[in-house]
């Protein structure tokens, strides 16, 4: 059996069909909310479970062959979370644990970095078979549905640096396979990117030749992407309840947004597509055809 943690996430939500659809049983562990979400995505069991609890992580990882660990987005316990869950992997006697990591962890600055770099430093010495995957910036419906509808693309760092980018539909297929290979995979670090690597002028760009409208790139102060743009659970249900927002409201989360702005103003964030293609066995979905495919799917609906 195979335990993906906070697998009703971006990434769960895509790996789980896959593995069920390959014939595997999956143990769904998230740390709240409904259980029957994970069922209908194709999981045998669904469980809750705080990753950081030893107890927890022990009964989650009673009869599992294979662990999935990705950590929940920018947590504030997201080393101590990934740490436990080595370490309980160990305990259990777990065959492979695959961990979903970032694209150049070594960079520091960005401070959810430093939790995955962590964790990394932890299993590449652990008592048991690991795989670790890095990841570029993903292509999600978040990311280009308002842009559909507002005709204009927003990041709230520099529109002239460039990124790397993946669709997470790939990045989910190659967590499958790794998962189902198994041993071909084992002491492997893989970095993920396909073969764009863009400003956001020219993503903009990619939209406008989507669309056939005119499409515009700007760059908004972190503060307002964050009130305005990001969709944090937190800040909207603050907003639902017709309270106003300040960044002293959540420090931590204002803190990490302003940190990753200043970064990526400051240098590209560039990946290579060779590793991306072999584990595909074909050329990773580019950025125009990953928005053609989210315009074809939403029709009028923007």
């Amino acid at each position: 059996m195979i335990l993906v943690t906070a697998a009703y996430g971006n990434q769960g939500q895509r790996l789980i069909p896959r593995l069920a659809a390959a014939g595997h049983r999956v143990r769904a562990m998230r740390g709240s909310g409904d259980l029957a979400a994970l069922i209908a995505l194709g999981a045998t069991e669904a469980i809750h479970g705080d990753a950081s609890d030893p107890a927890t992580l022990a009964q989650a990882m009673a009869g599992i062959t294979t662990v999935y660990h990705v950590g929940p987005s920018l947590h504030p316990r997201e080393r101590e979370m990934g740490l436990a869950v080595i370490d309980a992997a160990e305990r259990s006697g777990v065959g492979h644990l695959v961990f979903s990591s970032v694209l150049h962890a070594i960079e520091d600055e960005l401070i959810q970095h430093r939790a995955k770099l962590a964790i990394e430093r932890r299993l590449i010495v652990a008592k048991l078979n690991w795989t670790i995957l890095q990841p570029t910036n993903y292509m999600l419906p978040a990311w280009s549905t308002p842009v559909f509808r507002s005709e204009v693309f927003r990041l709230w760092w520099s529109l002239d640096r460039r990124q790397s980018l993946i669709v997470l539909d790939d990045y989910a297929e190659v967590a499958a396979k790794v998962i189902t290979e198994g041993a071909v995979h084992h002491g492997a670090t893989y970095e993920l990117s396909s073969a764009d690597c863009l400003t956001a002028h020219d993503i903009a760009d990619r939209f406008a030749r989507v669309t056939g409208r005119p499409v515009r790139a700007e760059e908004v102060p972190p503060d307002e992407f964050m009130i305005k743009y990001r969709k944090h659970p937190k800040i909207e249900a603050r907003l639902a309840a017709g309270l106003t927002v300040a960044a002293d409201d959540f420090p931590d989360e204002f803190a990490v947004f302003r940190v990753i702005g200043a970064c990526y103003s400051r240098h590209d964030f560039v990946g290579n597509p060779n590793v991306l293609r072999w584990l595909l066995g074909r050329e990773p979905t580019s950025v125009e055809d990953y928005l053609r495919g989210e315009y074809a799917r939403l029709g009028t609906a923007t």
